[in-house]
């Protein structure tokens, strides 16, 4: 265990882990906090739980001594500095839960020393930290934020299963409450990362995430409309992004599926709407694209009954396999996967549902789709694939023999684009 850490990173999920490795990395001695157990356990014995984080990654730096866990938040007092890397999920109703922020600033405000620096890194719409975690900071600390303690927000830009995401590389987003505030954070931030982007305030930063992963919605949204317009006219949209990208100015290429996932572009819109509607303003434009992208499951189960039709056969009682349950390719990460909502949506129709993902061995616990928690991934082979009347791709994992996939199933539903260099049987395979 540290017995000086410099910093505590609260929470070790897909955000916090990798940037507290960083800090390590960096010579900041770090101390995870977490409330999973699990999580705690697994760093101190220098173990991965994150598919594409090295094991002996973590091992190196906590044999080091520079990295370390734990369950007991009071141990906040022996730090200057407390980087918040929580979730904020929607709830229920789609609205923004920030419960995760609020009680993580209740556990830690009791313990926080005079001149510390606290900085939120999970993704909220503006204002969350110069409001809402400064309220409950000063109200359990007794201390006044930008005077007593110093208040920042900078926002994560993690991409989990990316190589050319390593986390020094990625330009910082800092605002602060004061300016005294944004000069700790940008001190802090200094030690482990290269390039670093103040802005005028907590809110300018807060609305800088929003902006890159509505940007991101709304094309993914365009492409996925312009998907079913040209399957209507006969015209494969992949042929068409693939050419439209070899313009080398004025055009980004973006990629349709089945549906929206991770714990960003799915959820971040919605907390920009959300904050809007404060301030009377319409975001038509941003929810629009919510819709065309939330509706695209609905596409996909269409073109898996289109495809059973043509077989004779219903989706009531066809064993359906779906290809892919993590949000992306090559990680283990399952939030908001599109994936489950495929699932539901086929076991309401009456089909027999099983899936199949290297990354994701066993479905664990989630807050939407607790009912498919320990179900397990089929085993690969040629037999498990033939007894099923359909396998839906919804991920492209590159880890998938997509050729035996090709040689033994009847029948192919690819929403990802996944067999297109592939040799298969004339009508093997319909594109969602």
């Amino acid at each position: 265990m540290i017995t000086n850490p410099e910093i505590a990173i609260v929470g070790l999920g897909y955000v916090g882990l990798p940037l507290g490795m960083q800090f390590a990395r960096s010579g900041v001695p770090v101390l995870g906090l977490d409330i999973d157990s699990k999580k705690v356990d697994a760093v101190n014995a220098g173990q991965s739980y994150i598919k594409h984080i090295l094991a002996e990654q973590i091992a190196e730096l906590t044999k080091a001594g520079k990295l370390s866990a734990s369950t007991d938040f009071s141990r906040v007092k022996e730090v200057l500095a407390v980087i918040i890397c929580v979730p904020t999920p929607l709830n229920k109703n789609r609205e923004p839960d920030i419960s995760y922020i609020i009680e993580t600033g209740k556990s830690i405000a009791p313990h926080l020393q005079k001149g510390a620096l606290v900085v939120l890194e999970s993704t909220t719409y503006p204002g969350t930290t110069d409001e809402d975690l400064l309220q409950v900071l000063e109200a359990g600390s007794g201390l006044k934020a930008g005077v007593d303690f110093h208040l920042a927000f900078s926002p994560e830009r993690e991409d989990p299963g990316n190589p050319q995401s390593v986390v020094a590389a990625i330009p910082k987003v800092v605002g602060g409450l004061t300016s005294a505030c944004l000069e700790k954070a940008k001190a802090l931030y200094g030690k482990a990362i290269k390039t670093l982007v103040p802005v005028s305030s907590c809110r300018a930063a807060e609305a800088t995430k929003l902006l890159e992963n509505t940007f991101r919605g709304v094309n993914i949204a365009l492409v996925n409309e312009l998907k079913m317009v040209y399957s209507a006219m006969g015209i494969d949209v992949w042929e068409v992004i693939n050419a439209a990208k070899t313009k080398p100015f004025g055009f980004m290429a973006f990629y349709p599926g089945p549906g929206l996932g991770g714990h960003c572009i799915p959820i971040d819109p919605f907390y920009l709407t959300w904050k809007a509607r404060e301030y009377g303003q319409n975001t038509r434009f941003i929810e629009l694209a919510g819709e065309v992208n939330t509706s695209m499951p609905e596409y996909v189960i269409h073109r898996v009954g289109a495809a059973l039709n043509a077989q004779k056969k219903a989706v009531n009682g066809s064993k359906v396999l779906v290809l892919g349950l993590a949000y992306k390719p090559n990680v283990d990460d399952d939030r908001e996967s599109p994936s489950y909502v495929l699932m539901d949506m086929l076991n309401k129709l009456g089909a027999e549902v099983c899936y199949y993902d290297p990354y994701v061995p066993v479905i664990r616990p989630t807050r939407e789709h607790p009912h498919w928690a320990g179900t397990r991934s089929i085993q690969w082979g040629r037999e498990a694939i033939q007894t099923c009347d359909l396998v839906l791709i919804a991920t492209n994992h590159k880890d998938v023999d997509y050729q035996q996939l090709a040689d033994w199933a009847h029948c192919i539903v690819d929403s990802r684009n996944a067999m297109a260099a592939i040799k298969t049987r004339p009508n093997q395979v319909w594109k969602a």
